[in-house]
């Protein structure tokens, strides 16, 4: 999609999106394809893997706190 496109999607400024845009792409999670006078952006799928790989040791830590957290939370409801 170009940076027009992306943008109608969202209820804020273009040049906001272009903001954003531009950070994604130099974190390589995007890429650029030049196609004439428009730039076609596309999801760089092998980095967005990277990034999730990383993430899921956190979420499983995170799912393991809030499991313990539920747990509490109904033994102090049975008690009420």
């Amino acid at each position: 999609m170009t940076a027009g496109a992306i943008a109608a999607n969202f209820d804020t400024a273009r040049p906001t999106v272009s903001k954003h845009l531009q950070i994604l792409t130099e974190c390589e999670l995007l890429k650029q394809e030049q196609n004439g006078r428009e730039i076609y952006y596309h999801v760089n799928a092998n980095k967005m893997e990277e990034v999730a790989d990383f993430v899921e040791q956190f979420r499983k830590m995170w799912d393991d706190r809030f499991n313990k957290l539920e747990a509490i939370m109904q033994a102090y409801k049975t008690k009420e």
